[in-house]
């Protein structure tokens, strides 16, 4: 893991912490909040452990944010422009999903956010990821399923999907190729 990445998951673990206290909750309390162990928790916010996608998914659902709020909180730094090398890059540590957050830090309520799914991955995203904000997902290369509920959008280049009510969800590459996609997401006032 490089210096920059490194940083960047300290400062996940330092908003986690900092989300939580803000809050007024125990780590026993988020860990309810969340369905994740109080154990875990603890790890993650020391820098013990870095989390995984599906748990910061699980943690930002708990605090009624999204993921990539609770990402862009820790990463995003000011100014108008961001420069590809300055872009945050969070590798997930199970599956090696690749985040990169491209849209600069802004008044707007969107975030671009570009993800790079290795083959074979399947990540989970709980419905509380999704509830203050509207996505769209944009596949740029590869084949993507999202199985959002119970429906299965298999997804090609170029396809552009609109998710719908917040639903437990799947991201899913079924090839041997990685599939890259853009996640544009409008968020509602305050998250």
């Amino acid at each position: 893991m490089n210096t920059a990445e490194e940083t960047l998951n300290q400062r996940i673990s330092a908003r986690i912490r900092i989300e939580r206290e803000s809050r007024g909750w125990s780590l026993s309390e988020l860990a309810e909040r969340a369905g994740v162990s109080r154990a875990m928790i603890h790890k993650i916010e020391k820098g013990d452990s870095s989390p995984t996608a599906t748990l910061l998914g699980r943690l930002s659902g708990a605090f009624s944010i999204s993921m990539s709020t609770l990402i862009a909180r820790a990463e995003m730094q000011d100014g108008k422009l961001l420069r590809f090398a300055d872009q945050p890059v969070w590798h997930d540590p199970q599956s090696h999903y690749l985040r990169r957050h491209v849209s600069p830090r802004s008044d707007l309520p969107i975030d671009l956010v570009q993800v790079e799914l290795p083959p074979g991955s399947d990540i989970p995203m709980p419905a509380s990821s999704y509830v203050l904000a509207r996505q769209l997902i944009w596949l740029q290369q590869g084949e993507l399923v999202f199985v959002e509920g119970d429906t299965r959008h298999e997804m090609q280049p170029g396809d552009c999907l609109e998710l719908g009510p917040p639903n437990d969800c799947r991201f899913v590459n079924q090839t041997t190729e990685p599939c890259v996609y853009l996640i544009v997401r409008l968020n509602a006032v305050g998250s």
